[in-house]
């Protein structure tokens, strides 16, 4: 089903809706979910992410419809408005979920060269470096891992990533200071 263009659209929806009857929210999803399934869709280049969006849009829309003022405009634009934020979330979510899953498969032993199982709280301990790791931003956690993961000397890092011997001297003095105190302070928490 195509909407409606936008000069045909039913103001009394906007308004049904202003006012917060539930038969207005099926009208909008019946007229709009297509177009907000389009743009999620070729936003997210995944048929269940866009499904999943489109859900979302239209759930944020009914729990937020106080915020909805008819004389302001119609509600397709805002409907559209909230679907971009929901696409936003979405690929928000999926680049950290990506990371989360590299940063497992970097801690997790390789099968073949594994000496045993790594216990759950080195696997922890892990995680939470990498992840302080990654907020160290570049080239700050590059330096960091290839100290720590490769147990490369200052020269070698700073061949290796074509850097100045004293900016990577400064980089590792500073980041060990930051992972001192995040990690002090993570771990001081009940």
């Amino acid at each position: 089903m195509v909407p409606p263009p936008f000069d045909a659209w039913d103001t009394g929806i906007d308004l049904a809706f202003a006012a917060g009857e539930e038969s207005a929210i099926a009208d909008a999803y019946r007229h709009l979910a297509p177009l907000v399934r389009t743009l999620a869709s070729r936003a997210l280049r995944d048929q269940t992410a866009a499904d999943d969006v489109t859900q979302e849009v239209f759930i944020r829309a009914w729990r937020l419809r106080e915020g909805f003022d008819p004389s302001l405009g119609r509600l397709p634009a805002w409907i559209v408005g909230i679907t971009r934020r929901a696409i936003a979330d979405a690929q928000s979510s999926s680049v950290r979920e990506n990371r989360k899953l590299r940063a497992v498969s970097a801690v997790l032993p390789d099968p073949e060269y594994a000496e045993g199982p790594q216990s759950p709280e080195a696997l922890a301990d892990r995680l939470l470096l990498e992840g302080e790791l990654e907020r160290l931003g570049e080239p700050k956690g590059s330096i960091m891992r290839l100290a720590f993961y490769e147990d490369l000397t200052h020269e070698q890092i700073s061949r290796r990533l074509d850097l100045p011997l004293g900016t990577v001297k400064s980089h590792i003095h500073r980041s060990l200071q930051h992972l001192r105190r995040r990690l002090e302070v993570d771990h001081a928490a009940p």
